[in-house]
């Protein structure tokens, strides 16, 4: 089940906090072909994500303002 729009990034953080958790403590000796392809997912995504730093940035400033 997906994320409710008023909760999707914060439960992202949660869930991918816990992600880079289990890889720091060595979590990663049995995944599944399915977890591998759903990790390197995560990296082309967190790669996207940082490319759009400027636009994100942009976009929180003006949210902020709006508070």
């Amino acid at each position: 089940m997906g994320n409710m729009s008023y909760c999707r990034f914060e439960n992202t953080a949660a869930d991918l906090r816990d992600c880079l958790n289990a890889i720091q403590r060595g979590e990663t000796d049995d995944l599944s072909s399915y977890e591998m392809d759903g990790l390197k997912s995560i990296m082309r995504m967190a790669n996207d994500l940082v490319e759009m730093e400027d636009d994100i940035i942009e976009l929180l400033n003006r949210l902020k303002e709006q508070v």
